[in-house]
């Protein structure tokens, strides 16, 4: 397959009307950086918020053109939209009134958070309340968040062996890897391959041990190094959690990357999440990182299902004599603390360690296990919470704006 180059994409894309067919998208400064991995282009184009669903079909005429590209197989093109764009060449573009309705549009702009999705809020003029829009996912009943405060706490191990755990327990579950730039989840799950496109611009999830699961690691191969801004990584998050037939699920589990950044904010914003759990270690630097997501999740009204002490103990496997490595029950402490639930305490255990890196996590290699029936537990504890905060009432997710 011959290679192509980002000139190519941008002279075809010079074919592209901008707004109201005023010159290009690419000579008005629309098209952010184009990236291209195995055959797929990935590329946003930016305009005013207000005009997001009704410039839809310029977005679309992008992603069909560079699609005809011969060696090209598809593009994952989406609708941005940040206030620095005042400043710039989409300045010039004269917003016109949004379409009557609910103030839906594709776009969740104006606040440095957009991305092109089905569903979201319009900003409402100066003294106008906020207008808000449901924005679940059909089929799919909760959705839970596993987050951490700073990365190399299991994070990912938690969420896939949780996942597996839920589904043990009787659940129809699914897996969202979110983590952009370190997906983790095809070598977790051991699944390799590329997602089928199905009729529109849905796509099938992968499947391995009874759940279904989505990542921009089955999308971009593993060695390409995700040099994505912004808007760019909301959108890709927006289109593998919208554009993906899920089907009917009791629980969609969301890998967050770590931190408390764009993709954490993009997932509280335009999904309704259910919870969220939180993974930490003993230590108290590791705590201390854990407060940051407790907070962030409490800013946006998410509900906090409970924490996880994860390598909580070492328990020798020679002598069966337990050492309390990093400390123990700084968590379960930190919880109390704050008035949220602590949902286990996991050991450090050679088994899931080797079973992770395998692509065979201990819940489905080893389900009589000790580590295993320790998942179990902290997934009966996490449905029970979410029943619980469920039975308050859905909610919607929330309007975030930042100035």
């Amino acid at each position: 397959m011959t290679d192509v180059s980002k000139e190519q994409v941008l002279e075809r894309l010079r074919t592209v009307r901008g707004p109201d067919m005023d010159g290009n998208i690419v000579d008005l400064g629309l098209v952010s950086d184009v990236f291209i991995s195995d055959g797929k282009a990935y590329f946003s184009i930016t305009v005013p918020a207000e005009r997001a669903r009704e410039l839809d079909p310029m977005r679309a005429a992008a992603e069909r053109v560079v699609k005809e590209i011969p060696g090209i197989k598809a593009a994952m093109v989406a609708l941005t939209a940040d206030k620095r764009a005042a400043s710039g060449p989409a300045a010039a573009l004269a917003p016109a009134p949004p379409p009557p309705g609910r103030g839906e549009a594709h776009s969740h702009a104006g606040h440095n958070h957009a991305g092109h999705s089905h569903a979201g809020h319009a900003h409402a003029a100066p003294g106008q309340p906020q207008q808000r829009a449901k924005s679940g996912i059909p089929g799919v009943n909760a959705i839970i968040a596993v987050a951490s405060g700073k990365g190399g706490v299991g994070k990912s191990t938690t969420s896939v062996n949780l996942a597996l755990a839920l589904k043990a327990n009787g659940l129809r579950v699914g897996i969202l890897d979110a983590d952009i730039y370190g997906p983790s989840m095809p070598r977790l799950l051991k699944i390799s391959g590329r997602p089928q496109q199905l009729e529109g611009r849905m796509i099938k999830p992968m499947e391995n041990y009874g759940i279904k699961v989505m990542s921009m690691g089955f999308l971009v191969d593993e060695e390409v190094a995700m040099i994505w801004r912004g808007p760019m990584i909301q959108s890709a998050l927006m289109q593998m959690l919208r554009e993906v037939a899920w089907g009917d699920l009791d629980v969609l589990v969301v890998d967050m990357p770590p931190g408390t950044g764009d993709a954490q904010l993009t997932m509280a914003q335009q999904v309704p999440l259910a919870g969220a759990v939180i993974v930490s270690t003993p230590q108290d630097l590791a705590l201390i990182d854990a407060r940051k997501g407790l907070n962030m999740f409490s800013k946006v009204e998410v509900p906090v299902l409970g924490i996880v002490e994860n390598m909580s103990y070492f328990i020798a496997p020679d002598t069966g004599n337990r050492y309390d490595i990093f400390g123990h029950g700084g968590a379960r402490k930190e919880a109390e603390r704050i008035g949220v639930p602590f949902l286990g305490e996991v050991p450090l255990t050679m088994d899931i360690r080797e079973t992770s890196d395998a692509g065979t996590p201990v819940v489905v290699s080893n389900p009589d296990g000790a580590a295993a029936k320790v998942y179990r537990a902290i997934a009966t504890r996490v449905w029970q919470e979410l029943e619980a905060v469920q039975g308050k009432g859905a909610r919607e997710a929330p309007a975030i704006v930042f100035e």
